[in-house]
């Protein structure tokens, strides 16, 4: 956590009233010393975790490698003449020195004047003290940007998790898992982005206000256009405009973006959330999932920790091939019935007080693959051929109808992926439109028909294989991390009273 402090700086509250007053006459101070608080450029300045990887000899021999930092104090130990703090930065910690001789007059009153929280700029020798701790002995010390407010103590930190969301930038500095989630999540993304790339997908971006939700069931923020004077909605799925874009002749594409869903906010699900969706013509769900195997195990690799990874008290491991299991057998086996019997399934959400008013068959037959077959799902599993009539966008298997070309990709009973083989029929697409809307709710997100997207389809869409991955829920697989709220940097929350 943060290093040593006075007594005075406890846990900040930014509702607690004026800013610490001790820390504004400091900020005055270095003013009537003529230097600028908010400090300026600071050229040539090295990081932390490169600065502690050049040689390393005692102060004893005389080194002479001149080093430049600049960072955030986060442990401070004065000792007379000689102050010892400990600097910040993204990469790391290094201890620092300084001497009244080092720094002269006008470096020493400076130094009185630093906060734990304070941003300074440093230059001086490298080297290591007598006990070996890398140090950098100063002899040139800048402000770069005064803190105002205190940081939290050493014994305390960030503890509060209801804490550390509301302030994510004292997180980051204090909490080292979570720098190192926010890293990986950088990584992971830049993953992804190349192994398409290397595929010969093309990268895109569509927009996030539509007139019409759809690509997805869920329920729409709606916003309204003062200009036009129409209502709108954020995106609740990317999958619409991109087939758009299949039509019109890119034919490997995709997209890393927001999509807003105006629903629950639970440990695996935000309102606000990261999608990656791609589409490749003359594809199919199969050919999705040879893509999707590789994509994963490339992710794994650029973390470094070898295949099989922790997730909680287990392990996950992601050795291709990856299993591959029919809806249709997971279900028997698991719900101890066929799907294919309404009667069976009946007495099945019976006896898992599950209840079927008003359902139709193939809905009571998923909210049962959901309690009874999710959880008992290890993975890595491809689960596919769904029951067509909860895939309105899917191509349905020419020798029987009543299936869906769908996978759903599950670890652990967590859904990490979703593929089709695209609908590209635009007959067969509008009338099932039109069945679904029958009887839904004008919020409903499907109670409006995208006649634009059916007369695209009108035109030509190749065939073709879909993807969608949920990137929040991807990271945390990878990073061992069980609340979605610890890879948003900033997840939603009810705002203070």
């Amino acid at each position: 956590m943060a290093g040593e402090s006075d007594h005075s700086e406890s846990r900040p509250n930014p509702n607690s009233g004026p800013v610490d007053v001790p820390r504004i006459e400091k900020l005055h101070k270095i003013e009537e010393l003529g230097l600028d608080p908010w400090g300026g450029r600071f050229d040539g300045h090295q990081s932390v975790a490169a600065i502690l990887e050049k040689p390393c000899v005692s102060f004893d021999e005389n080194p002479t490698e001149v080093v430049r930092a600049a960072g955030r104090i986060v442990l401070r130990r004065n000792q007379g003449k000689v102050h010892f703090l400990q600097l910040w930065d993204q990469t790391g910690r290094i201890q620092i020195m300084m001497g009244q001789a080092q720094v002269g007059e006008l470096g020493w009153k400076l130094a009185q004047l630093l906060d734990l929280g304070d941003l300074i700029g440093v230059e001086g020798v490298f080297g290591h003290t007598r006990k070996g701790e890398p140090t950098i002995r100063v002899s040139e010390l800048t402000i770069l940007s005064k803190s105002l407010e205190p940081h939290p103590e050493k014994y305390h930190g960030l503890s509060d998790i209801e804490y550390r969301l509301r302030h994510r930038y004292l997180d980051l500095i204090y909490t080292p898992e979570t720098m190192e989630r926010a890293k990986k999540r950088i990584l992971i993304l830049r993953t992804i982005r190349n192994y398409l790339d290397a595929q010969g997908y093309m990268e895109v971006e569509t927009p996030v206000l539509h007139t019409i939700a759809g690509g997805a069931a869920a329920r729409p923020f709606a916003t309204h256009h003062n200009a036009l004077d129409i209502p709108l909605v954020l995106r609740i799925a990317l999958e619409l405009h991109l087939k758009r874009l299949l039509v019109g002749g890119i034919e490997k594409v995709y997209e890393i973006g927001r999509v807003f869903r105006n629903e629950g906010i639970s440990h695996k699900h935000n309102p606000e959330f990261t999608m990656m969706e791609l589409y490749q013509a003359y594809g199919d769900y199969r050919s999705m999932m040879d893509l999707t195997e590789g994509l994963m195990v490339a992710c794994v690799d650029a973390l470094g920790g070898g295949r099989e990874i922790p997730w909680g008290e287990k392990t996950v491991k992601f050795e291709p091939p990856f299993e591959r299991a029919k809806y249709a057998d997971l279900f028997l086996q698991h719900v101890g019935c066929s799907m294919d019997d309404p009667a069976a399934c009946l007495e099945a959400a019976k006896k898992h007080r599950i209840d079927p008013t008003g359902k139709e068959h193939d809905v009571l037959v998923n909210d049962l693959f959901e309690r009874c077959v999710e959880d008992n799902l290890v993975g890595p599993v491809f689960v596919y051929d769904y029951p067509a009539a909860l895939c309105p966008l899917t191509k349905r298997k020419r020798e029987n109808p009543a299936i869906a070309e769908r996978f759903e990709l599950y670890v652990h009973g967590m859904e990490l992926a979703n593929a089709y083989t695209e609908l590209n029929d635009p007959i067969t697409q509008e009338a099932t439109f039109a069945r679904q809307l029958a009887g839904l709710k004008d919020e409903d997100s499907m109670a409006k028909m995208d006649h634009e997207f059916v007369w695209a389809l009108r035109h030509a869409m190749p065939p073709a294989g879909g993807l969608g991955i949920g990137m929040d829920r991807l990271i945390m697989l990878l990073t061992n991390t069980q609340s979605i709220r610890d890879v948003i940097l900033f997840p939603l929350l009810r705002p203070e009273r």
